[in-house]
């Protein structure tokens, strides 16, 4: 009798872990998440005072300079031209919808005051708890809450003895139970103290007893990397089943660079995300602000001009998935919200079109039914600033095999009254060809 209870002890307990090992993001928030299309990501951490990458000048450095950043940087960060409101006004213009912002990243310094470390920014000139502020000034305006969490730790394994190295036998959580508990407790710590958190983005080869852990802290988070595709740096060939994040940067490195750096034009930047929601992915675009605390002018800008094509266009990119299995046809891509009966036409690659001029296009995918509509995303299709006899009405043929549609670009944005970046139809009520 004792060999079977046990045994079925032991199968119990199996099982029970087994339950456990299945813990996943509940569906209806990673739609949710899929709705929300643009989220902004902030690498900062206290080497931006050096300009250089973020943690990764640590891997093969010398034992000097791992001393220096380790017990110097900290004593100069002082990032007094931080304003967190200012930061959330920004983000907010931009169109996103969620903010992830790196509390650790693999240098192990938190932004937040923990009692895990003095490696921390309340351990610096500065003294005050990043973390708490920026959280509270997203939700002031209406964002959601990400945090970027690196299960590496560089300051850890140093302390620990351990050689820096992201692929070191005890780099991961999985071979190093010192390390996992350790996250453990700083990750408890983030989400007791400065939630409720919507989304977590864990940065690690292997992750998986930290998503788990979180999903058993708080169900309501939604796991990004750690449990869904978040490509870097790159936007798939082809539409993915979601949920999914491109993460990418403005310029070329992740955090603040000074020098020697090149950014994506605005138009490449708005071009990127349209592509990656015909695709059916959010795309996670980022900011690194400068050691004082500012937002470089050349992020700025960028951020401002996707913000002026959003304020027109964003309900292309919210609430959409991709039309169907078709991403798009030259120049033209396509996103959709099916419970508008709506599809939308994102026209790129157009040059000097000036404000009341009329452009057709010819659209092979879809077909007219007696029911619809089409207008350009953002004007009322009746006037043209100074031009009363120019009337932008959006007309449509349905020819044998094709859809024809006929717009005028009508909406004054800029005062040259040439717009360079994408221009977006409404239809509603049509067909779609495969």
């Amino acid at each position: 009798m004792s060999l079977r209870r046990n045994g079925f002890i032991l199968l119990l307990s199996l099982l029970t872990l087994s339950v456990v090992g299945q813990l996943k993001n509940k569906p209806a928030l990673q739609e949710d998440f899929m709705d929300m299309g643009l989220g902004i990501f902030v690498h900062w951490s206290l080497d931006s005072q050096l300009g250089s990458v973020i943690s990764h000048s640590l891997v093969g450095a010398s034992e000097n300079y791992v001393n220096k950043y380790f017990n110097a940087l900290p004593k100069t960060f002082y990032p007094n031209k931080f304003d967190a409101d200012e930061w959330a006004r920004l983000f907010k213009m931009t169109g996103a919808e969620y903010v992830v912002f790196t509390t650790k990243h693999h240098n192990g310094f938190c932004m937040w005051d923990t009692q895990t470390t003095d490696f921390n920014i309340m351990n610096t000139s500065y003294g005050k708890d990043i973390t708490a502020m920026l959280f509270r000034s997203l939700r002031k305006f209406g964002l959601k809450v990400g945090v970027y969490f690196s299960p590496e730790d560089f300051h850890f394994l140093h302390k620990q003895g351990t050689l820096i190295s992201r692929k070191g036998e005890l780099s991961q959580i999985t071979e190093n139970k010192e390390l996992l508990a350790y996250d453990k407790e700083q990750v408890k710590e983030l989400v007791t103290n400065y939630g409720p958190i919507d989304i977590i983005f864990f940065d690690a080869f292997k992750t998986g007893p930290l998503v788990q852990y979180v999903h058993s802290l708080d169900p309501n988070i939604v796991v990004t990397r750690g449990e869904m595709k978040t490509p870097e740096q790159r936007i798939p060939n082809g539409a993915m089943p979601g949920p999914w994040e491109t993460c990418m940067t403005m310029g070329t490195q992740w955090q603040y660079k000074p020098t020697n750096e090149s950014y994506k034009s605005g138009t490449d930047v708005i071009n990127k995300l349209i592509e990656i929601r015909a695709k059916g992915g959010n795309f996670l675009l980022n900011v690194g602000p400068k050691p004082n605390g500012e937002i470089a002018i050349e992020q700025e800008v960028r951020l401002r001009e996707l913000g002026l094509w959003m304020f027109v266009n964003e309900e292309a990119i919210k609430g959409v998935r991709p039309m169907s299995g078709i991403v798009k046809d030259g120049d033209l891509w396509f996103t959709q919200n099916e419970k508008e009966k709506a599809v939308y036409v994102l026209i790129t690659g157009q040059r000097k079109w000036f404000k009341g001029f009329r452009r057709n296009f010819i659209l092979k995918n879809l077909k007219a039914t007696d029911e619809t509509t089409v207008s350009v995303v953002g004007q009322n299709d009746l006037v043209v600033e100074y031009w009363p006899e120019n009337i932008p009405e959006s007309k449509f043929v349905q020819h044998k095999d094709v859809l024809e549609i006929s717009i005028a670009r009508a909406q004054r944005l800029y005062n040259d009254k040439v717009w360079p970046n994408a221009v977006v139809v409404k239809l509603t009520n049509v067909e779609i060809i495969k």
